[in-house]
């Protein structure tokens, strides 16, 4: 197995706007899934989607041909042209692509450096991608090598500590839209994980209630418990936004679920109250066209940079020391890695010897009245001289220090020295 077989493909916050990535969303897992095991070529790999980045990892003996093939199927719904698609998307591969999948487990490649939400996203990816038998022994290892890198960025460096989450950069802006959130009423629409983390931020800096809305109730019903709050129906959500100061939504609806002149309509109750909208569900929940209204301050994910920003300073110290461990444990994966191509080379090295000895033994056995005693002893003999002139070119395969490049051009000299690929 080369290192050149391992590729990343995908877009993220860096790459493409949010207008492009929420058209590659897909909310039904097995849906790309079972499209990508239709990909020849496409050896093992893993789907990974969240609101900033859709990536693919895999492996493939035919990089070129499985790469056009998995940018053609993530933008087929999309109605992007594919030079727009290459323009949208990045490729890792070989080392590039180990370094980039530690940097986003470790998240060092999010939109919130040291967030902690991706780690947990990477995770549910390969635990889907396991269970529907899409990833085999290299994945399954540089995925839990990732997991145990962005282990070691969080207990030996503060990175966790100096970023902020999604969730906290939208709570920073909803504090300079109202300067102080005491007293304030929060809806959030949808119950998963980021609504969570946004009602969590938002009650330490005071907010007073909070109302859950969402399409299955009782999921609606557990997280406002959590926080001494209200649930209602997604069905109610007019009604609430007469009422609240401030609306997370996070739904991951297919449309929007809230619209210009709908909130229009809304606002004639609501006095001229100002009220901010913060969408962090991609695809978008609320329709940008809600700015237009007076007192209506709506924020997207793309948005949410800009807090992001601020807090950058703070953070590029400890940055620099996780960049470091990733780069540590890469090159351990590296060895691994070359220590598995290894395998096959000194297999045929052995093989080649074993079959010389035989070769020699049996032609030499006429000439030679032995007893089976005596047999035994020339095979343990033969034997031990093949092991003895085997072991220092297996040592020579072997060495440590050398990098992949090195271990590459010792294979092909090793092979091409002992006629390993001759007959093929």
């Amino acid at each position: 197995m080369s290192v050149e077989q391992i590729l990343v493909l995908g877009v993220n916050h860096k790459t493409a706007p949010v207008e492009v990535r929420e058209k590659l969303a897909c909310p039904d897992i097995a849906v790309p899934l079972a499209g990508l095991k239709e990909i020849p070529g496409c050896d093992e790999f893993c789907f990974l989607s969240t609101c900033n980045r859709v990536e693919v990892i895999f492996t493939s003996t035919t990089p070129e041909q499985t790469t056009r093939a998995i940018r053609t199927f993530l933008f087929k719904a999309s109605n992007i042209s594919d030079e727009q698609a290459i323009e949208y998307t990045y490729l890792h591969q070989g080392t590039e692509a180990i370094s980039h999948l530690f940097r986003v487990a470790a998240s060092l490649d999010s939109m919130v450096v040291g967030e902690p939400q991706i780690l947990g996203q990477l995770k549910e990816a390969y635990r889907n991608a396991t269970e529907h038998k899409c990833t085999g022994v290299i994945l399954n290892r540089l995925i839990h090598k990732a997991f145990s890198s962005a282990k070691r960025v969080r207990s030996e460096t503060n990175i966790g500590s100096s970023a902020v989450s999604i969730s906290f950069a939208a709570v920073q802006l909803a504090k300079k839209i109202f300067g102080d959130l005491k007293n304030k009423t929060v809806l959030l629409a949808g119950a998963g994980e980021m609504a969570e983390l946004a009602a969590e931020h938002l009650m330490t800096q005071g907010c007073s209630q909070i109302i859950v809305a969402n399409r299955t109730l009782e999921n609606a019903v557990k997280l406002a418990r959590r926080f001494n709050g209200k649930a209602v129906a997604l069905s109610d959500l007019h009604q609430q936004l007469e009422i609240a100061d401030i609306m997370v939504s996070s739904t991951g609806a297919p449309g929007f679920i809230l619209h210009h002149d709908e909130v229009k309509l809304i606002l004639k109750k609501r006095r001229s109250r100002p009220l901010f909208l913060i969408d962090i569900a991609v695809p978008r929940d609320l329709d940008p066209k809600l700015n237009d209204l007076d007192n209506i301050y709506l924020y997207d994910v793309d948005d949410l940079s800009q807090v992001v920003e601020m807090n950058k300073s703070d953070r590029q110290q400890e940055a620099r020391r996780a960049e470091t461990i990733v780069e540590e444990e890469a090159i351990k994966l590296l060895t691994w890695l070359g220590n598995m191509a290894l395998t096959p080379t000194i297999s045929a090295l052995r093989r080649k010897a074993e079959e010389i000895r035989l070769g020699e033994v049996k032609r030499s056995l006429p000439q030679l009245d032995l007893s089976e005693k005596e047999l035994k002893t020339v095979h343990k003999l033969t034997n031990a001289i093949i092991n003895k002139m085997l072991h220092n070119p297996i040592l020579y395969l072997k060495e440590e220090e050398c990098n992949n490049d090195e271990r590459q051009r010792k294979l092909a000299e090793m092979r091409r020295l002992f006629g390993l690929d001759d007959g093929k």
